[in-house]
């Protein structure tokens, strides 16, 4: 058995489960033959759900799952079924579910017990080896589990009851119907307002998370209203993370998440899902601000990629993630710096008196938690009060500055380095490629665009299925597919088109949108599952539906393709598009503002289904990527705006809906701007354009 389920484990692709054929626990995978085995031995099934960028699952493994006792204690009593979240997104959300319903918290590693049929009777996140700050020891837990099972079934049928029951409570409230209303945006905004930390920026208290959706739902606000309040929300939340530890200062990128409340501790983990959506509202909050911070926030974003990753990028797609730690010993020792450590990397003692000054190492907020010597780089003192203490001019002490971080840079490398997962799941990397289309857009970064479009055009060639969609994994069609893949990379392709207007990309959301429409529609709701109807069930709980309208983090897929239907009706002026935007929104109206914050892309698409709507229409015949008009267009930022480009010579008036073909009449080059019903007079110079779109 050992030798049979660690070949399995060991053959798959993902990096978690390769890892797991290592550990003495005979893991099996998910899969029929796991349960099947558990039914036939009437043994419960232990589910652990991690991922390999995951700390605590790494230190899981190591104090319990590659311990001789403990795997023998496992194999002994249960069928154990490894599972890595990222691979399975349908699994994890479910058991996710069930263990919150029971203990009130999640996370990972998940640890869940089974019944063979695989519903949850017991569960929780990371056990410890012994006894410890009033947690059972992980070996008393699997005992106790074990017993239960053997000696007390009824009561871990009552369990199982109980949890479905509150599972079942919990999908009714899931989507809930209403009336779409501009009155639902304005509450959540409202609400934002009183969530908001007005001493270090985002929203509530630590553990602080970025929430890049509900930044992007106020940027839009302080746009349309000129509100100084919204915008002082997005700026102080961005200047606070840009200048957090919760940025990596050197490298550029964002961290998963900060532990501390003023963004300078962070868990180490890079994830594409946050960077790809901080990249588009750092670029976003770049072209409405002109902050310089932003931009090179953005660009910082885009090095990490460069940096990490370069050969993939070169071939088409974007890495799932980079690792906290090297090792299970490691607690961020790669990302962080001692004194000592400086002092080694910069002879010059002056620079090293500017990075103490400039980056914090002398304050204990920096300091990690299990090692105080060692301290997180953020940006604690602006450069110019850097250079009146260390008696310089701001030019040369900001070169001084930027020397320095390139040395530091340099010697990093030189470190045992954390895991890069190069994955390349669909969805994922479509965020991130949406983040660097904004980047090629709003901050004019020239390297974006083409890697961008190369991972686009990969994963449609390598995962795109005619009937099936996008599988989830590049290449894998046993993979499966998700919606977040159909939706994320569906919006990827609207962007794409906006930036190149070839209009290949609207063809291809055009049938991801199609078979969305096909294989998720849930018949109850009007809205759309997370995995395909027609999709096998080996355990009781993924039959269970999830239509989830919460950003967690990465946006609400329901919400995405709302706003991918509305976008695409407003380029192509297809009223059935914004017909289904608006039925697919009806369905979560009485979800939603309960969730507020949670879901503020659904409340962004509220918003561009009952707000006016900017329509740019650019005219001539001059290739994309040098005509000063659209160029114009794209790096201007305003809500709720499409851009089209026509090109008299290659268009046929007839070909276009009636709206559109009036504009290709005669040949001078112009743009026309309308905002909801009304259009003003057509402009020909790109200066005069900008100025139309920041006044109209």
């Amino acid at each position: 058995m050992t030798i049979e389920t660690g070949e399995t484990l060991a053959a798959s692709r993902s990096p978690f489960l390769q890892h797991g054929a290592t550990q003495p626990v005979r893991w099996m995978p998910w899969g029929d033959a796991a349960f099947e085995r558990a039914r036939r031995e009437n043994r419960p099934i232990l589910l652990d759900i991690g991922a390999v960028w995951c700390h605590w699952c790494h230190v899981m493994d190591r104090e319990s799952y590659e311990d001789a006792e403990t795997a023998a204690l496992i194999n002994e009593l249960f069928v154990p079924v490894k599972v890595d979240r990222d691979e399975r997104p349908d699994v994890d959300a479910r058991y996710q579910r069930a263990v919150q319903t029971l203990t009130g918290q999640g996370g990972w590693p998940l640890t869940a017990f089974l019944t063979p049929e695989g519903e949850v009777y017991y569960g929780g996140t990371y056990f410890p080896p012994r006894d410890s700050m009033g947690r059972p020891s992980f070996p008393r837990v699997l005992r106790e589990v074990a017993r239960i099972w053997n000696e007390e079934p009824q009561r871990a049928q009552d369990a199982v009851r109980g949890i479905r029951e509150r599972l079942s409570t919990y999908a009714r409230a899931e989507a809930q119907p209403g009336e779409i209303d501009p009155e639902l945006v304005e509450a959540t905004v409202e609400e934002l307002a009183e969530q908001f930390d007005f001493r270090y920026g985002g929203f509530g208290r630590a553990p602080k998370f970025p929430n890049a959706g509900a930044i992007t739902l106020l940027l839009d606000h302080s746009s349309d209203t000129g509100i100084e309040w919204s915008a002082r929300i997005v700026r102080e939340t961005l200047d606070a993370m840009a200048r957090g530890g919760i940025y990596d200062q050197l490298g550029g990128g964002f961290h998963r998440y900060s532990v501390d409340a003023r963004w300078i501790i962070p868990h180490f983990e890079k994830m594409a899902y946050d960077n790809g959506v901080l990249l588009d509202v750092y670029a976003r909050a770049y072209a409405a601000y002109r902050q310089e911070l932003y931009r090179r926030t953005a660009r910082g974003i885009v090095d990490h990629y460069f940096d990490i990753a370069p050969r993939l990028l070169e071939q088409g797609g974007f890495p799932a993630s980079q690792d906290a730690d090297f090792s299970p010993d490691d607690d961020g020792d790669y990302w962080t710096w001692t004194s000592a450590e400086v002092a080694a990397a910069l002879p010059d003692p002056v620079m090293a008196r500017a990075v103490h000054l400039r980056y914090g190492l002398d304050e204990s907020a920096s300091s990690m938690h299990l090692d105080h010597s060692r301290h997180v780089l953020f940006q604690a003192m602006p450069v110019e009060e850097v250079a009146r203490r260390i008696e310089r001019d701001v030019s040369a002490t900001a070169e001084l500055l930027e020397r320095a971080r390139i040395t530091l840079k340099q010697t990093r490398d030189s470190r045992p380095t954390p895991f890069v997962d190069e994955t390349v799941y669909s969805g994922w990397s479509a965020l991130v490629a949406s983040g660097f289309l904004a980047a090629a857009r709003y901050t004019g970064d020239q390297r974006a665009a083409p890697v961008a479009l190369r991972a686009l055009e990969r994963i449609w060639t390598e995962a795109f299925d005619p009937k099936r969609g996008l599988a989830h994994r590049l290449g894998d069609r046993s993979a499966g597919e998700y919606l977040d893949d159909q939706a994320f990379f569906a919006q990827a392709c609207v962007d794409a088109f906006e930036l190149s207007q070839h209009p290949k990309w609207l063809d291809r959301a055009e049938q991801l949108l199609r078979i969305v429409q096909q294989r998720f529609a849930d018949a109850n709701t009007g809205a759309f599952r997370d995995r395909p109807v027609d999709a096998p069930a080996i355990a009781a709980p993924l039959e269970e539906t999830v239509l989830s309208i919460a950003d967690s983090p990465s946006p609400a897929a329901n919400a995405v393709i709302a706003l991918t239907q509305l976008r695409m009706a407003a380029l192509l002026h297809r009223p059935e598009l914004r017909e289904r935007a608006l039925t697919l929104l009806s369905a979560f109206a009485g979800t939603a503002p309960r969730l507020a914050s949670a879901a503020a892309t659904w409340m962004r698409a509220c918003a561009f289904a009952t707000r006016p709507v900017t329509t740019v229409v650019v005219v001539n015949d001059a290739d994309a990527a040098s005509d000063p008009l659209l160029q114009a267009a794209l790096s201007s930022y305003r809500p709720r705006t499409v851009i089209l480009k026509l090109q008299p010579a290659e268009v046929e008036a007839r070909e276009l809906a009636p709206e559109l073909a009036a504009m290709v009449t005669a040949e001078s080059q112009r743009a026309y701007v309308c905002v909801g019903n009304t259009c003003y007079a057509p402009v020909s110079d790109a200066d005069a354009l900008k100025k139309l779109l920041l006044a109209s």
